[in-house]
């Protein structure tokens, strides 16, 4: 079938629940393919590790790790920092340790590193420990990191959420941005006295620190590189916490990215949320792991992207508990077998579209919770991505606006919203040597299958 301007894509049976009762609900959207919002750049999605995975865990000998991060894409970011850099410390030549409390870098660690970055194509951001040990440490790992790093850092960033830094025991009260700040610029003036063109990112605070971003922009806005913050969906402990949370329509977190892209006009440079994940703590089992992650993950990176974020980096791994979380896309069994969780899979789906220009879309969606989002590559194809949100209702779904050209359909799904396992896109698994093969596009021939809760990228080509 031969796509012209008009596409219809209707849902079908694959219940979410067994005997559930659905109903199909008409919604429009139309392309603007001359109203193009932004640009999302190459390297929009990135991975956050806290410190110590730099100690065995991102090696290059680590082949299904490096698969499991290319099939993100060839240039992605990624964060090492997170509680456990305020924590750590350099010793050339030391034994490696990687206490939640006790870590220790050594120059092979750092090394082994760099050649996780050369395998798999991406660059880093990387935080300096502010809440212990000595200025003089901090010099010395940044000029050993940013040596071995080389064009491969983005940027160093000092302190990992210092907003917090009173209530993880790192300062005293009444500690506060001022505080930071001078602190802040100690360390970078020590840094940069043996490292003059190095570059800074900040202030990677909490949720709860969206004020210190204005100020940081304002104050170091001329020297920095990237404004950074964190953001998480809520707490693991609160009853609230459910897959609907997840899937509920993005609006709360609005008002914050409009005054972070705000501030970054205003210090003329990009921002990222160099942390974010769903439920703060580690997340929580049967919702962070669930499929709800996936479809979360896949909508929450257009969100970001319509609010003019440079990108994310979602936590990924061992936390500063000493355990994987529940949120982690990648999962680790701690005997060496790595897995892609099912949130994992939204990164990926986002993947397939690639950098390009977001364009204008607008959506009638009725009562369904569905959103939609059109991209168009370099080669002129555009990817329509619709996220069907909703957990009772199908939609059938009228497309405007699209190229004339050929259509082509890949589908993200499971088994139902909580399933823990069996996540698909484009028909295929990824296995636990982190190759995803088999995935396919199905050309559009009339009725094309979308339950409720899961999604489907629609490329038309030019």
């Amino acid at each position: 079938m031969r796509i012209s301007r008009r596409t219809i894509l209707a849902a079908s049976a694959g219940l979410p629940f067994a005997g559930a009762a659905r109903a199909a609900t008409p919604v429009s959207i139309r392309i603007d393919a001359s109203r193009v919002l932004r640009q999302i750049p190459a390297d929009f999605l990135g991975l956050g590790f806290e410190s110590l995975s730099v100690a065995g865990l991102l090696s290059a000998q680590n082949q299904a790790y490096v698969r499991l991060v290319r099939n993100l894409g060839p240039s992605g970011v990624i964060r090492i920092g997170g509680n456990v850099s305020d924590y750590t410390t350099y010793e050339p030549n030391g034994r490696v340790a990687t206490g939640p409390k006790a870590t220790v870098l050594n120059d092979d660690s750092i090394r082994q590193f760099r050649g996780f970055l050369d395998a798999t194509g991406w660059r880093v951001i990387w935080g300096v420990n502010l809440g212990t040990g000595s200025l003089e440490n901090r010099v010395a790992s940044a000029r050993t990191v940013a040596k071995v790093m080389g064009d491969k850092l983005i940027a160093l960033q000092v302190g990992n959420e210092p907003d917090l830094f009173v209530l993880a025991g790192h300062r005293k009260p009444p500690y506060g941005y001022n505080d930071w700040l001078a602190e802040y610029r100690r360390t970078k003036d020590a840094i940069r006295a043996v490292l003059p063109n190095v570059a800074f990112a900040g202030p990677d605070t909490s949720d709860g620190g969206r004020v210190w971003v204005d100020s940081f922009a304002r104050d170091e806005g001329r020297d920095i590189a990237m404004l950074t913050a964190h953001h998480y969906i809520a707490g693991r402990d609160n009853p609230a916490s459910t897959a609907e949370l997840l899937l509920r329509e993005e609006t709360r977190f609005a008002a914050a990215l409009a005054k972070f892209d705000a501030a970054a006009k205003v210090a003329g440079v990009p921002y990222r949320l160099s942390e974010t994940a769903t439920l703060y703590g580690g997340g929580k089992p049967g919702v962070s792991d669930s499929f709800a992650s996936a479809l979360w993950a896949l909508d929450y990176l257009f969100v970001l992207a319509s609010h003019g974020a440079a990108g994310a980096n979602f936590q990924t791994g061992v936390n500063h508990l000493g355990r994987v979380s529940y949120y982690s896309p990648i999962t680790d069994d701690g005997a060496g077998h790595y897995a892609a969780a099912p949130e994992y899979y939204g990164l990926l789906a986002f993947a397939q579209i690639g950098a390009g220009e977001q364009l204008g879309v607008t959506v009638a969606r009725g009562a369904v919770n569905l959103t939609a989002y059109a991209v168009r590559r370099g080669d002129g194809r555009v990817t329509l991505a619709v996220i069907n949100k909703d957990l009772s209702r199908d939609a059938t779904v009228t497309v405007t606006g699209a190229p004339r050209g050929r259509a082509e359909v890949m589908r993200l799904r499971a088994p139902s919203v909580s399933a823990l396992k069996d996540v698909s896109l484009g028909g295929a698994g990824v296995d636990g040597e982190g190759h995803w093969t088999g995935a396919r596009a199905e050309p559009v021939r009339g009725v094309l299958n979308i339950p409720a809760a899961s999604a489907a990228l629609v490329t038309f080509s030019a």
